[in-house]
């Protein structure tokens, strides 16, 4: 669950205590003596100097407004919160102004109080197609719309201490006054997220929506629900992050109907990030990463995904150089009539993975207005993979539906270690189609193969492939249904009683150095195995 009082409580004492004595210095410098001491940021405001107490009990939120909107008028600047804790309801971004939170600063998101509170979801007539929390943006702790040249940054921290996270617990997102996510942009461009940290978020830490030429960098994120959302943006950058988020996804890409039209992401770099579900929310910013009890009903989600909102389509995006621990794997899904294309992924490092390592899934939920073909998932290469310790009730999956075909998956340099244990029975199921439902790996339940199911799919290639399991797995390490035009080379398995692939309705299937497979080609198999 998340966070308790007493965490929240002996959080907020430290940070009170270790802040008191620089944030009193800070809150006598004038405003000149505080511009030199940030050369080069141009016209610095500094909060103190419009009121703002940071003693963690007043309410500092129209001090840091007032601030915001001097530095807008004079043109620009920087609006900078010394070290203290400042309890906040909605802070407005504006164009050409940064908010710098300096070391030892924290915003604490105030609980909602009848009658007042953060600022009114505002009107969406599309809010039918997506979640509340991917609908609104002004029901925010710091939120800006149809704005430019806007940053945040420093090594301070946002304590999202009185968000609803948009579930049963604590107050009800849609409830007036309530606030539901950490930071919310929509429509800006030019945007730079860096250094600073968050703390319990609420629904999410980050939600970008419409925003093109944005960098998020360097950001420590430990929170209940979304780390990073990015939605129907273009030319971002997510460099340099962790993100710690056991309840639901930790960096996702979106492309909703939230605009009123189906916009889709694109030109996306994702690099040199962490992402984990397994730690106790607050110990990966303590440094004592702290896990979970093994008996604990904890998802662990925390997974790089593509979806689900999936109306506008994902291209040209590239996952490099990342790290996943204790969570769920790589996710990619079309269902809402996107065109999944042109991805690559490399040098992915996962251990103790609780679900599919990756999982690639073409459906028709159709969460948007009628009329919209059925999406496309093609053009992908995942490559430099190793995982270790992943649960073997779901193998890795490739699935479309009936019709539609993922179609051009390239695998190579890919090392799987699976915990094993399936069985003759489990070996025997057919999962369901499912075409319209909620995409997850685990929604057909325990898979008939325990290293990859792949379903209406065509040109598939798995190259220089290992899969291991740490038990004997009674199930082929391959089950392929309608599958058309797939290769398998240099692709090793354990020696088992069961065979390496279960063939249904499969044509123009290559098989070539495969352990312990034998060399094969086959023009058409309605049901075979290897």
């Amino acid at each position: 669950m998340p966070p308790n009082d007493s965490l929240r409580r002996a959080f907020l004492k430290r940070a009170g205590a270790g802040f008191a004595g620089s944030a009193l210095a800070l809150n006598a410098q004038t405003e000149p003596e505080m511009k030199a001491s940030l050369p080069g940021r141009g016209p610095t405001f500094g909060v103190r100097n419009f009121g703002a107490a940071g003693d963690g009990r007043t309410l500092d939120t129209a001090a840091i407004n007032k601030a915001i909107e001097a530095a807008a008028a004079a043109g620009g600047g920087t609006v900078f919160l010394p070290a203290g804790n400042y309890l906040c309801h909605s802070i407005h971004l504006r164009s050409n102004v940064a908010l710098h939170l300096d070391s030892g600063a924290t915003i604490v998101a105030a609980d909602a109080n009848a009658g007042a509170g953060y600022d009114l979801a505002e009107p969406n007539p599309w809010d039918q197609y997506q979640d509340f929390g991917h609908s609104h943006w002004h029901n925010s702790l710091i939120w800006g719309e149809g704005l430019e040249n806007v940053a945040i940054g420093g090594a301070g921290r946002i304590w999202g201490k009185g968000l609803s996270r948009g579930w049963s617990e604590g107050p009800r997102a849609e409830d007036p006054g309530v606030g539901n996510k950490a930071i919310s942009l929509k429509n800006c461009h030019n945007v730079v997220l860096r250094d600073f940290s968050i703390l319990h978020g609420g629904h999410f830490g980050v939600l970008a929506t419409g925003v093109d030429n944005l960098t998020i960098d360097s950001l420590w994120i430990d929170t209940n629900r979304d780390g990073i959302d990015v939605d129907c943006c273009h030319n971002v950058r997510i460099s340099n992050c962790s993100v710690n988020s056991p309840w639901d996804d930790g960096i996702c890409l979106k492309s909703s109907f939230g605009l009123g039209w189906a916009r889709p992401t694109e030109s996306v770099t994702i690099a040199n990030c962490c992402v984990s579900g397994c730690f106790e929310e607050g110990t990966m910013l303590e440094g004592t990463y702290k896990r979970f009890a093994a008996d604990a009903r904890v998802p662990q989600h925390g997974r790089i995904k593509f979806g689900t909102e999936s109306n506008g389509g994902f291209r040209n995006i590239t996952v490099s150089n990342c790290v996943f621990e204790g969570c769920q794997g790589l996710a990619l899904e079309s269902v809402d009539g996107a065109q999944l294309e042109d991805v690559t992924i490399t040098n992915i490092a996962m251990r103790d993975i609780a679900s599919a390592p990756i999982f690639l899934r073409l459906g028709a939920r159709m969460r948007g207005p009628a009329g919209a073909p059925v999406g496309t998932l093609k053009r992908v290469i995942i490559s430099n993979v190793v995982c270790a310790n992943a649960a073997s009730a779901f193998g890795s999956i490739i699935s479309g539906i009936p019709g539609h075909a993922i179609e051009d998956v390239r695998f190579s340099n890919i090392y799987i270690q699976h915990r094993g244990g399936g069985t003759r029975e489990q070996a025997g199921t057919q999962p369901e189609e499912k075409e319209g439902a909620y995409p997850e790996p685990d929604m057909f339940g325990p898979m008939p193969s325990w290293g990859f199911y792949v379903r209406h799919a065509r040109g598939i290639q798995l190259d220089n492939v290992e899969l291991s399991v740490e038990t004997e797995d009674q199930r082929p390490a391959f089950v392929l249904t309608d599958v058309e035009d797939a290769g398998f080379s240099r692709v090793r398995t354990p020696r088992s009683a069961a065979s390496t692939f279960a063939l249904r309705e499969v044509s123009d299937l290559e098989i070539r150095m495969c352990r312990p497979a034998p060399d094969t080609h086959l023009q058409h198999a309605e049901r075979a195995s290897i």
